[in-house]
């Protein structure tokens, strides 16, 4: 719990528990169902280059709400995400090689990431804080290269993306960012009603203090193992997404599935938008792509630009853009926490879950 001001609470009198200030949930409902609606007939509406920008912006924004998930709530700050990343197009293309098509694999793909999270697991479960991070980095470089050992799905040099052949430009353009928009609802979603659960306090009491936490019994090793697989399960449907976008399936190189920039990406989205909010990845995406459309052309200069904007955020807005308009207005669109209220209602909230 972390104060966020000073209250009377008036005796015999059992204080008020909310989700949020200001109950704007049933707003955030029906603006969600227009916008997702307003992005669903976009490609009826716009260029196919727009809609490439949209769909790797929901690559972007399903990592985020991966890694926000890991880190923000769960306390696991992983550098080995693309692991999973490059699983799940893996997966995918097996699959598509053996005639499945990669739409109907996508799904597939992250299952079969989130199965081969549980092994992985039991290798980092016991490790914390910085020691996590770079164990994570070890076990996603650990497997891609195992993956490289196998010729027959392209080595270290991938192969292209079987089954999308028989598919126009124009129409495959548009199903792939249909699988896109698709794959991101669903996380956030996930991410929301996860969060709204039990699991979501149980998470928060682990990251707070773990001590304490176990202390109190919660079952900390199966509340962080779950969302190290739900973690898994979003990344690999965000690398079957990239993959058909791409239209091959490549390790490494720049852009590749194993590529450490994936993290990076999803670490700098969250920790400028908002670490420890559902907005925060959602805010911290949008402001990544503006920055990448405006700035890519100036090549080194577009690297040194996302790097001052982290450091600013770091130093003068620790909780991110988002963190910034909950501290001052109160504002949840994506209420997960609680607010304790005293009896009268015109004081403000004695604390913050």
């Amino acid at each position: 719990m972390t104060a966020t001001g000073e209250a009377t609470f008036l005796p015999g009198a059992p204080p008020r528990v909310t989700r949020s200030r200001l109950n704007l949930s049933w707003l955030t409902g029906i603006v969600a169902l227009v916008i997702v609606a307003a992005f669903a007939i976009l490609p009826y509406e716009v260029y196919a280059g727009t809609t490439a920008i949209l769909g790797q912006a929901f690559v972007i924004l399903t990592l985020a709400s991966m890694w926000n998930l890991l880190a923000g709530y769960g306390g696991l700050v992983s550098v080995g995400q693309q692991a999973f990343l490059g699983l799940g197009a893996y997966v995918m293309l097996i699959l598509a090689m053996h005639g499945v098509s990669p739409f109907l694999g996508l799904p597939l793909g992250a299952i079969g990431a989130g199965v081969a999270a549980l092994p992985l697991w039991w290798l980092v479960s016991r490790l914390r804080t910085g020691y996590f991070a770079i164990g994570t980095w070890v076990l996603a470089t650990a497997v891609e290269l195992f993956i490289e050992q196998f010729q027959s799905i392209g080595g270290g040099s991938g192969l292209p993306l079987p089954g999308l052949s028989g598919y126009g430009a124009t129409l495959l353009s548009a199903y792939t960012y249909w699988a896109g928009l698709a794959v991101t609802v669903l996380a956030l979603a996930a991410v929301y009603f996860l969060l709204r659960s039990r699991v979501g306090l149980t998470l928060t009491a682990i990251r707070d203090d773990e001590t304490a936490a176990r202390s109190s019994g919660v079952k900390v090793g199966l509340a962080r193992m779950l969302v190290f697989v739900v973690a898994a399960i979003g990344c690999g449907a965000a690398g079957g997404v990239l993959a058909i976008q791409q239209l091959q399936v490549v390790p490494q190189t720049s852009g590749g599935v194993f590529s450490v920039q994936w993290t990076a990406e999803m670490a700098f989205a969250v920790i400028i938008g908002g670490i420890g909010t559902i907005e925060g990845p959602i805010i911290g995406t949008i402001i990544y792509m503006v920055l990448q459309q405006t700035l890519q052309q100036y090549n080194v200069w577009y690297l040194i630009s996302l790097g001052i904007v982290a450091i600013a955020i770091t130093l003068f807005a620790r909780r991110g853009i988002w963190g910034l308009v909950d501290e001052h207005l109160g504002i949840r669109l994506f209420p997960v926490g609680y607010y304790l209220w005293p009896s009268s209602r015109a004081d403000r909230p004695a604390k913050r879950a």
